[in-house]
């Protein structure tokens, strides 16, 4: 299944759009989001259960295979956008990390540690110790604010048991200037099947929601990018309902949401694949005020999906997937999703 992830024109159109006789030039940032697939580091940590990946475990989870898996997750993100932009995203979720250091292994690799990436992340209570987190250029994009929001979830079968699962974190700061927020999420899994699972993505949206009503609460204007694995697709009710996103930037009110991976869901474009489909989990979906066409500041101009072909399973049953790179040993793939990202686009100012 092969994606077009640009046509020329765009890139033509952010480098210079010509009104009559006037050039209007513009400044260009990549927003990103990675399930990188289980970037563990090779040691047994005591408190979650990650023994499968370690030299010992199952996995057979040794230095050198982790060091390999970084080098790709390295390659990845520095490449996201740069055909069009020239450089890697100024800000990118990610999920499906241990913890804190193979942040910054992942931040130190050779393509990344030129640019000069800074690290939000706190240890959440997952029972498999996998956390999300938030990378960004320091150069270009200040933090003021940020925290972690608990969810609270219990098992389907004895309401007394709680689920231990992912935080989702909202990061506020200031890029180029701008202020804006960023929410970085990993919903529940469909463990058990979609439909008895729902319940937990609700309430993760739920979750979600109260932290977006939050900020507009504060201000409502405000620049809002909520992205993640939400485990679901954006017709799925936790994101429709729940979340109540638009799929049209034309005609929305104060204090929405639009999704514009609504429509590449509906013509068949995913993030990942299974039993021969497509699902479009990971999602970026923003606040009115981004999708306004007043170049002034900044604004979204177009979102995607990465899916250069080395990133695309390349024979055999899963050929065209997701390369993965775990599947009964290290394939030296990269993960069993593709990244999606958008640009955010503001004219700029005249000396």
């Amino acid at each position: 299944m092969k994606f077009s992830l640009y046509f020329i024109g765009i890139y033509l159109l952010f480098i210079s759009a010509t009104f009559g006789q006037n050039e209007k030039q513009y400044k260009i940032n990549t927003i990103a989001f990675y399930n990188v697939e289980n970037l563990f580091d090779y040691e047994d940590d005591p408190l979650t259960f990650d023994d499968d990946r370690t030299p010992e475990g199952k996995d057979h989870w040794t230095k050198e295979i982790y060091e390999a898996k970084l080098a790709n997750m390295a390659k990845v993100i520095a490449e996201i956008g740069k055909d069009v932009t020239g450089t890697s995203p100024v800000i990118i979720g990610v999920c499906e990390i241990e913890n804190l250091r193979v942040l910054e292994d992942l931040a130190n690799q050779e393509p990344l540690l030129p640019l000069d990436y800074g690290i939000i992340h706190f240890d959440s209570p997952d029972r498999r110790g996998i956390d999300v987190a938030l990378l960004y250029k320091k150069g270009v994009f200040t933090p003021t604010n940020y925290k972690p929001y608990e969810l609270v979830i219990y098992d389907d079968q004895d309401r007394s048991k709680r689920v231990y699962t992912r935080d989702q974190l909202l990061v506020s700061g200031m890029l180029d200037g701008e202020k804006i927020h960023v929410i970085v999420n990993h919903w529940p899994s469909r463990s058990g099947g979609e439909a008895r699972s729902r319940p937990k993505r609700i309430k993760a949206a739920q979750l979600n929601k109260r932290i977006i009503d939050s900020l507009f609460s504060e201000d409502p204007y405000a620049k809002i990018i909520t992205m993640g694995d939400l485990n679901d697709d954006p017709t799925s009710p936790s994101v429709k309902d729940v979340l109540n996103v638009k799929s049209e930037r034309e005609g929305m009110k104060m204090k929405e949401l639009y999704d514009p991976m609504v429509d590449m869901y509906k013509k068949g474009l995913g993030t990942l694949a299974y039993r021969d489909g497509w699902n479009l989990f990971d999602q970026i979906i923003i606040s009115t005020e981004l999708t306004k066409k007043d170049y002034s500041s900044y604004r979204f101009y177009k979102a995607g999906i990465y899916n250069k072909n080395y990133l695309e399973t390349p024979r055999g049953q899963y050929k065209g997937y997701p390369y993965r790179s775990f599947a009964n040993g290290f394939t030296g793939g990269y993960s069993d999703h593709f990244p999606v990202y958008m640009y955010l686009i503001k004219e700029k100012t005249k000396n």
